[in-house]
């Protein structure tokens, strides 16, 4: 760190004779003062808090019901209409007795079969049948078979059989006897007295009732609410910024200096003791200075796990932050890093044995002012 300082420095007292020999670059702080640091800046926009008053609830009525007025009174009302009642006398019957022929008379057919006798009769089952037959020639002396052999035409005679048959003797005929009928009594209702109706007439009933008779409408009442207004305070933007420039600095505060801050263990919250630290170190600076930005850098100790490290280290870096913002410091002017273990001051690394002392040099927060990045 102090090589860096060095060379900023000597930097610095570089640019400062060039300067003023020569101010020709733009890029260049003009007029600088030998010994001194200068960081290259980008102005802030600057705003200004205003207080603002909103509506936020306008005026409205509220409407309210006047209910209607009613009276009672009762009435004699029909309950039920005058009717006729119908009585019906059923139909009486006396019983008599009808002769029905239950079976008509009939022929009644009787069938004689046919009669037969024995027959025969006799079919030719096989018919001649001629063909010619080869045979030798008795007594041939020739060498040649050919010369021996002599073709002769032959008959089979046709063969009959005698089928036994039946011959009609008489054929089937009928003959036809009268079957008499049959008649049987049977007794049927015979109507004696007819059916009638009888009518008789039903007076109509009557109730008496109570009932609400409507005397007033309902009618309504309205009352005015105010408006309801809040007043907020809101950041105006008063200048613009963007502008290059070169803000003249503590050389010290270039590098990294230690914030004497401390936190409980395994926690990121700021203790109050640590808040006048904040504003003494840093936001004093700031706010004579406010174009500077300034990286809030936290490290720990090489025990526990390096990512847990890492992120406790940023959670506390980032409290820095938010406690500066919270104060009016823009939080576009400050960057929070938390290193966790990568950045030892000492040999206290993963697997050394170190005092309570030499960890504690590595449980720090620092604070540097930068330029544009």
């Amino acid at each position: 760190m102090k090589k860096i300082r060095t060379l900023l420095t000597s930097a610095a007292i570089l640019l400062a004779s060039v300067a003023f020999a020569q101010n020709f670059d733009n890029n260049l702080p003009s007029n600088p003062t030998p010994g001194k640091c200068y960081v290259k800046c980008i102005t802030p926009n600057v705003f200004e808090t205003k207080e603002v008053t909103i509506m936020t609830a306008p005026e409205y009525t509220v409407l309210k019901v006047v209910p209607a007025e009613f009276r009672t009174e009762t009435e004699t009302v029909m309950s039920k209409p005058a009717y006729k009642e119908y009585t019906f006398t059923p139909a009486k019957f006396k019983t008599e007795y009808v002769t029905v022929q239950v079976q008509p008379d009939y022929n009644k057919v009787s069938i004689i079969p046919a009669k037969f006798k024995p027959g025969s009769e006799e079919i030719e089952v096989s018919p001649v049948v001629g063909n010619w037959k080869y045979g030798t020639l008795p007594g041939c002396k020739s060498a040649n078979p050919e010369d021996c052999r002599t073709l002769c035409w032959k008959e089979t005679p046709a063969r009959y059989k005698t089928i036994p048959t039946q011959v009609l003797d008489s054929d089937a005929r009928s003959t036809t006897t009268l079957v008499k009928g049959s008649t049987k009594k049977y007794p049927i209702l015979v109507l004696d007295v007819p059916a009638r109706v009888n009518e008789k007439t039903i007076p109509a009933e009557y109730k008496t009732i109570t009932k609400r008779v409507k005397v007033k409408d309902e009618t309504t009442t309205a009352t005015r609410v105010p408006a309801v207004y809040k007043t907020e305070r809101v950041q105006v933007l008063k200048s613009k910024g963007g502008v290059t420039v070169w803000e003249e600095v503590d050389c010290n505060l270039v590098n990294y200096s230690l914030l004497p801050i401390y936190y409980d263990l395994g926690s990121a919250r700021l203790r109050e003791s640590s808040k006048s630290v904040i504003d003494r170190k840093i936001y004093d600076v700031m706010k004579r200075k406010p174009n500077i930005s300034v990286e809030i850098a936290s490290h720990t100790d090489s025990r526990g796990n390096a990512a847990s490290n890492r992120d406790l280290s940023q959670r506390r870096a980032q409290a820095v932050v938010d406690y500066l913002v919270s104060k009016g410091i823009q939080r576009s002017r400050l960057v929070a890093k938390g290193y966790g273990e990568t950045r030892l001051v000492n040999k206290c690394s993963d697997g050394v044995k170190c005092s309570e002392a030499e960890h504690q040099r590595n449980r720090r927060t620092e604070f540097r002012i930068i330029g544009v990045q």
